[in-house]
C-alpha cells in the first residue's frame, strides 16, 4: 500500500483588520468667566466729577512697584495709610485728585516718574425708603436709575405713587429733588417713595 502523502500545510489567513477610526478630539467648553464690572462713566458718576466717600472701595496702584499696590475700604475716619506717605484723607476726592496726591508725594523722594492709578472696585450704598417692598441700603452700580433702584427693592407696594417719587443727593441731602423712574441714582443717594392720593 503507497504511503500517503504528507498532509498539506494549513494557511491561516490573518483576520481581517478593522479599519481603525481617528480618535476625534475630547471638545471641552470654553471656560466661563464672571462678568467684569468695569468702570463707565454716567451722569453724576465720572473720574473728574464722583467724589469718595465712606463705603467705596479702591484700589490704589503704582505700575512697575506691587508694593505700593493696595485694596482698601474707605472708613468713617475719611483717611487711607498709604506706605511712605502715610494717613491721606480722601473723603470728598475726585479719582484724579487722589491720584495726583499720591504722585506728589512719591515723586522725587521715592520714584522718579510714578504712574498712580486709583480705580473704584466697589460703590458705596444708596438707599431706597417709602412705599417699596423692601426698603434699605443697596451696593450701588454705575448707570443706576430709580426704576433700577426700585426694583432691588422689591418693587413698589399697592399704596405707592411712581409719579411722586423724591431723591436726596448726598451732595446736597436738604434739597430735594423730584424724580422720575428713569432719574439717575448715585452713590449715598436715598429714593424715597411716597403714597399715591387716593
Amino acid at each position: 500500500m503507497p504511503p500517503l502523502p504528507p498532509p498539506s500545510p494549513v494557511v491561516r489567513s490573518a483576520p481581517a483588520q478593522q479599519p481603525v477610526q481617528a480618535q476625534q478630539p475630547v471638545s471641552r467648553p470654553a471656560p466661563v468667566q464672571a462678568p467684569v464690572q468695569t468702570y463707565r462713566p454716567q451722569q453724576g458718576v465720572d473720574r473728574g466729577g464722583y467724589r469718595l466717600g465712606v463705603g467705596d472701595s479702591i484700589r490704589i496702584s503704582v505700575h512697575g512697584e506691587p508694593d505700593l499696590t493696595m485694596d482698601v475700604r474707605i472708613g468713617e475716619s475719611g483717611f487711607v495709610n498709604y506706605p511712605f506717605l502715610g494717613d491721606i484723607r480722601v473723603l470728598g476726592m475726585t479719582v484724579s485728585q487722589l491720584e495726583q496726591t499720591i504722585d506728589r508725594g512719591l515723586r522725587g523722594d521715592y520714584l522718579i516718574a510714578p504712574d498712580v492709578r486709583v480705580l473704584v472696585t466697589a460703590y458705596r450704598y444708596f438707599y431706597v425708603n417709602g412705599e417699596v417692598r423692601l426698603p434699605g441700603g443697596y451696593p450701588f452700580v454705575p448707570g443706576l436709575t430709580v426704576r433700577q433702584a426700585v426694583t432691588l427693592a422689591g418693587g413698589l407696594t399697592e399704596r405707592a405713587s411712581s409719579r411722586r417719587i423724591t431723591v436726596y443727593r448726598e451732595s446736597q441731602p436738604s434739597v430735594p429733588i423730584d424724580a422720575t423712574l428713569d432719574t439717575m441714582v448715585n452713590p449715598g443717594d436715598i429714593v424715597a417713595v411716597d403714597q399715591g392720593l387716593f
